[in-house]
């Protein structure tokens, strides 16, 4: 007797007769009326050799990437397993000015907020570039620092600010100088870096592009009160002054040049990216510009080296170049925080020491996230936000 299923054929393999439109296709390429198919693996990956026509048994090809699954369910699982394998941890640096003066409670809880908005965008995935253009904004707004809103006015009365910002993959930067009346000049730094083959735009020219791309806009000048054309004085007479009452005009004058705001961050892809804003000195000379809108001087920010924000006395920062040596030092290998203690000791024996003034701050963080909050001021309002569960920010670091 037989065994039950010895000569059962599985349906799946039960041989099916060719179609007609089939049939007449191979006849046409035996007798040389038509070319065979090309071979397309999209179908005859799962196509039986020849002879042996059955219903194919193989599972049916879900491509991962393609027009077709462009936003659909492979590409988001993709994504969202991409996410989970970004090897960086994010963490973002802030300042709000290094100098003398004292930082008001106000200012930390401002800092510790725009801190809080920068690393929510980099929690997210974002960009270092979007995170640290999210910070300066909310800190140009807050009208607390030298920086948008509460930036210092001219000696001519007029409100002239400057802002950079620069993304360490790439090497791309923008900057505006002098621009007067815009809200955000960050985010006229970056139309300038993403909409044009330019990397720094001045004066009424600066104003006029962020007029083209409709920015916030905001008042230029204020009225002539006593004190402020007591201060005016004051800047007048440390222009033409010399001797030791010229010094001390300067120590005033830089005094009133604190508060410039700026943050350096790294997001999960492990690019980095820089950003400065400020007003400028108080009632300094029309046409002034300081080391914020100059890359290599206020900002720099390369994936291979670092990302580093200064602060404080423009004049000496530009003569010591103090951000592009500071990421040139941590590219041969020296740590964020020697880098850093160098270069400003190097400004305090070249400048400070010979001529009286030449203090600065600095944000320095490495590639693989380790970084410092160094200054040779008394005070410096600055904070960071690395994964700890809130930012910590304070008025000095060591």
């Amino acid at each position: 007797m037989a065994q039950p299923g010895r000569f059962h054929r599985p349906r799946a393999q039960v041989q099916q007769r060719p179609s007609g439109r089939q049939r007449r296709r191979r006849q046409g390429v035996r007798e040389g009326k038509c070319r065979r198919r090309p071979f397309d693996r999209r179908r005859d990956h799962r196509r039986p050799a020849r002879g042996r026509w059955h219903v194919a048994a193989a599972a049916p090809h879900h491509p991962l990437s393609g027009p077709a699954r462009r936003g659909g369910r492979q590409a988001r699982v993709s994504s969202r397993r991409r996410s989970r394998t970004l090897p960086h941890t994010p963490v973002i640096l802030a300042h709000g000015g290094a100098g003398a003066r004292i930082v008001t409670p106000a200012q930390l809880a401002c800092l510790a907020d725009a801190l809080s908005r920068g690393y929510t965008v980099l929690r997210r995935g974002g960009h270092a570039l979007d995170a640290v253009e999210t910070t300066t904004r909310f800190l140009e707004s807050s009208g607390h620092f030298n920086a948008g809103t509460g930036a210092h006015l001219q000696l001519d009365g007029v409100r002239r600010m400057d802002a950079a910002l620069m993304e360490g993959r790439t090497l791309k930067a923008g900057a505006v100088a002098g621009i007067e009346a815009v809200r955000h000049p960050i985010s006229a730094a970056r139309l300038v870096m993403e909409k044009t083959a330019h990397v720094l735009l001045i004066g009424p020219h600066a104003t006029r592009f962020a007029r083209h791309f409709k920015l916030e806009r905001q008042v230029a000048n204020h009225r002539r009160s006593a004190l402020a054309s007591a201060r005016r004085n004051t800047s007048r007479e440390a222009v033409t002054a010399t001797g030791p009452q010229r010094r001390m005009l300067r120590l005033y004058r830089q005094m009133l040049g604190e508060e410039t705001v700026g943050a350096v961050a790294l997001d999960r892809r492990g690019t980095l990216a820089a950003s400065t804003s400020t007003g400028g000195i108080a009632f300094m000379l029309p046409g002034r510009a300081g080391d914020s809108p100059l890359i290599g001087c206020g900002i720099y920010a390369d994936d291979e080296a670092g990302a580093v924000s200064m602060t404080g006395l423009g004049e000496s920062i530009i003569r010591v170049a103090m951000a592009k040596e500071i990421a040139d030092r941590m590219a041969m290998g020296t740590s964020p925080t020697t880098a850093a203690r160098l270069v400003l000791e190097k400004l305090d024996r070249r400048i400070r020491k010979v001529e009286g003034f030449g203090a600065a701050g600095a944000l320095v963080l490495a590639p693989d996230g380790r970084f410092a909050i160094r200054h040779s001021t008394p005070r410096m309002c600055a904070g960071y936000w690395a994964g700890t569960g809130q930012p910590v920010v304070a008025d000095r670091f060591s």
